[in-house]
């Protein structure tokens, strides 16, 4: 996978165009191309998950989105790594329990190999 935006922030706002199209498309290949190896979530219980654990729970069939979408961003540089903020809404359903909400959030992404990578969200 290659960015093709020669801006940075471009090409960040355009991997988190497709993080946010993968989730509606539950397209694996392209959530885990996204993720890099060292990707960390922490949940609001302060669960911490990683790369692993993350495509486990998206590729168990268990999980779905109505709507996926992130706007309202702002992406500043530092270096090799982009630190994005926005606002996520996401309707669907998660091991048979629904969910919606909106949140703002604050990602990372670092640029691993000429490819914006998600580190941290």
């Amino acid at each position: 996978m290659t960015e093709s935006p020669k801006d940075p922030v471009e090409a960040v706002l355009e991997a988190e165009r497709r993080w946010t199209q993968a989730h509606l498309d539950l397209d694996m290949a392209v959530i885990e191309a996204l993720l890099s190896e060292r990707y960390r979530h922490y949940a609001p219980d302060g669960t911490l998950s990683g790369k692993a654990e993350l495509l486990a729970s998206y590729g168990s069939g268990q999980r779905y989105w109505e709507i996926a979408e992130s706007s309202e961003h702002s992406v500043e540089m530092l270096g090799e790594v982009a630190v994005l903020t926005g606002r996520w809404r996401g309707v669907g359903v998660n091991a048979g329990e629904a969910f919606d909400y909106a949140a703002r959030f604050v990602c990372l992404y670092v640029l691993e190999d000429g490819v914006w990578r998600l580190y941290l969200d």
